[in-house]
C-alpha cells in the first residue's frame, strides 16, 4: 500500500510511571503543530485521573484530546477521526489500555503516511510486559525509552510499584488499576517488590 502522503512513522514512548512519557508525547505533538502539521491527541476514556477531556501529565502539563473507549469501537474511532479530519500527526496516550487491534490500526495509519506517536507503560506492576506495548515496540520505527527515579534509592527506575495502604500490592491484584502517586511509585529493579500474597 502506497502512503497517501510522505512521512508515515510509528514512534513509541515507553517506560515506567513517572518517567515523563505523557510530557514527552505532548512535547512531540506540539513540535509538529509548530511545524504547521495538523495534529491530534487521543486518550482512553478509562484514564480520567486528572481530566475528562485532556491528556494530563503528572507534572500538570495538559493538552486537549479526543476521548475514546478502550474497545474495538474506540480503535475504529481513532482511525476514523484521523483519516476523516486529515490529521498528519496523532498521539495516543496510555496505549497499553487499548485492545490488541490498536497495534494493527496504528501500523496501518503509519503505512498511510501518518506520523503516529504512542505512549504507554511497557511493564505492569508485576514487571510483566503489557501485550499491546510489547507488540508496538517490535513494529516501531523509533523507540523512546524513559526512566524515572527510584523512590527508595534514587537510581534509575524501570518499574512501576503498586502500593496498597503503603505496602507492595500482591501478585494476584488486578493488572489494570488507573492511579497516580496515591497508588504507585517508581522503583529500580532492586527495590521493586511483588509479594505472592
Amino acid at each position: 500500500m502506497k502512503p497517501m502522503h510522505p512521512g508515515g512513522f510509528l514512534e513509541v514512548i515507553t517506560g515506567p510511571m513517572f518517567a515523563g512519557k505523557t510530557t514527552e508525547l505532548i512535547k512531540r505533538v506540539e513540535r509538529q503543530i509548530f511545524a504547521k502539521r495538523k495534529a491530534a491527541l487521543f486518550k482512553p476514556a478509562i484514564d480520567n485521573r486528572y481530566s475528562e477531556r485532556e491528556v494530563v501529565a503528572h507534572n500538570g502539563l495538559r493538552y486537549e484530546a479526543f476521548v475514546v473507549p478502550t474497545t474495538e469501537k474506540g480503535v475504529e474511532r481513532i482511525k476514523e477521526i484521523t483519516l476523516n479530519e486529515g490529521y498528519e500527526v496523532i498521539g495516543i496516550d496510555e496505549v497499553q489500555f487499548f485492545p490488541m487491534s490498536v497495534v494493527e490500526a496504528l501500523n496501518e495509519l503509519a503505512d498511510q503516511g501518518i506520523y503516529v506517536i504512542a505512549s504507554g507503560l511497557n511493564l505492569d506492576f508485576k514487571g510483566d510486559p503489557f501485550p499491546v506495548t510489547k507488540e508496538l515496540l517490535v513494529r516501531a520505527d523509533n523507540i523512546v525509552y524513559l526512566t524515572a527515579v527510584c523512590t527508595v534509592c534514587g537510581k534509575p527506575a524501570t518499574r512501576s510499584q503498586r502500593l496498597i495502604d503503603g505496602k507492595p500490592a500482591p501478585r494476584n491484584s488486578p493488572v489494570i488499576l488507573v492511579g497516580g502517586r496515591e497508588s504507585y511509585e517508581a522503583r529500580c529493579r532492586e527495590h521493586h517488590l511483588v509479594p505472592d500474597e
